[in-house]
């Protein structure tokens, strides 16, 4: 599957989960996937990186890992991620892998009991020594789905990425909106340049593939395109229809007229989840009325 991820033409490789060093052959793949020429990035909760761990983490070649930190508040912390002193297991396993030399991104799942932290989870990360903060919007899928009444609703959306870019002018660290592709819009509109060129990668040079083998255009958008067990991946994302069509960018409502459409694109798990099932629909998180939608009223 890690040639058929190179031979599809891809340069990184993101091991996530759940949490992949409970994976045991976890250091041979991230090898393996280096010697094939990806860039190994982890996505981890970094409660399980002892400095043995960070170590072999190293060794193999992960090039930086993105670590959840989802409040200074280590009680909230640890209730979001259901685990008992996850805040403190967290904080050891970032300061073992800067020891081991791994760059270390913060991750932060931004809901309403924890949106007004943002700012100060951002300075704690610069205070941590952190390469960069990327802040991550709920879509409702998954276990969001029990929780979607914590999302932060439209107005509130569009204020939290304006404050995110705002932000961003005051620190030397990356700050990225995840899974808020209208970051893109508002920064361009507030005079800034950022080194993104495009909001939602979805099945455009994302996907992931699931524990099970299936392959989907993001992890929020949870449609099953074929199964790397069944058939290569490359030719998964080469001949996929669903991931043609969404190459297309053909959007309907308010998104295929913006004149953001090739920046931002919508979140199109979001619109999936918020139209009944179509993912070329508009997404309705977005405040703002494009040029052809202000003309005609």
């Amino acid at each position: 599957m890690i040639r058929e991820i190179k031979q599809a033409g891809f340069q990184i490789m993101i091991f996530s989960g759940g949490e992949p060093v409970m994976r045991p052959d976890i250091f041979e793949l991230v090898s393996y996937a280096r010697a094939t020429g990806l860039r190994a990035v982890m996505g981890t909760n970094a409660t399980l990186i002892t400095p043995e761990v960070a170590g072999r983490l190293k060794e193999a070649g992960i090039m930086a890992a993105a670590v959840s930190l989802d409040s200074l508040d280590a009680e909230k912390h640890d209730k979001f991620r259901g685990m008992t002193n996850a805040f403190n297991l967290t904080l050891a396993g970032i300061t073992n892998l800067q020891q081991a030399g791994i760059p270390v991104q913060i991750n932060t799942t931004v809901m309403d009991w924890n949106v007004e932290e943002i700012e100060a989870v951002c300075d704690y990360a610069v205070q941590l020594g952190a390469v960069a903060y990327h802040v991550f919007f709920l879509v409702p899928t998954g276990r969001a789905i029990d929780i979607e009444e914590e999302a932060l609703r439209v107005t509130v959306y569009e204020k939290t990425i304006t404050r995110l870019m705002k932000k961003q002018q005051e620190v030397d660290i990356e700050i990225k909106p995840t899974c808020a592709p209208q970051f893109l819009r508002i920064a361009e509109m507030m005079g800034m340049n950022l080194r993104f060129s495009r909001g939602c990668l979805a099945g455009i040079s994302y996907c992931i593939i699931s524990p099970r083998g299936d392959v989907q255009p993001c992890a929020y958008l949870d449609i099953p395109l074929g199964n790397v067990r069944e058939k290569p991946f490359d030719e998964i994302w080469k001949e996929n229809d669903l991931l043609k069509n969404l190459r297309t960018m053909d959007y309907a409502g308010k998104c295929g007229v913006c004149e953001y459409k090739l920046k931002c694109g919508g979140c199109r798990a979001r619109a999936y989840y918020y139209s009944n099932g179509d993912y070329m629909a508009e997404d309705e998180w977005c405040l703002y009325k494009p040029k052809g939608v202000r003309e005609n009223g």
